[in-house]
């Protein structure tokens, strides 16, 4: 698709305009006089991530709260972290 060519003034009067057509997919060329300063061009469609992927097949849930965490507590004073997290891999 061919760029359209802007100048500065018109593209700061009419943003959401312009901003519409680049999100539609038309590339934008702003002018500074007969410069081309800056190209506009929109976001493309972002395919969902994993996680999104597993909530939409139900193969994961969430309820949009806080994670409650772990049950387990690791005790005080039973030795170095990293000890603890040695064992607990057995």
């Amino acid at each position: 698709m061919q760029p359209t060519s802007i100048q500065v003034r018109e593209f700061k009067a009419r943003l959401s305009h312009y901003l519409a057509l680049a999100g539609k997919g038309q590339p934008l060329r702003i002018r500074a006089h007969s410069t081309v300063i800056a190209q506009v061009t929109g976001v493309p469609a972002e395919s969902p991530d994993r996680l999104s992927n597993w909530l939409l097949s139900g193969a994961a849930t969430w309820s949009g709260g806080k994670p409650a965490g772990v049950a387990q507590r690791l005790s005080a004073g039973a030795g170095e972290l990293a000890g603890q997290v040695l064992d607990d891999r057995g």
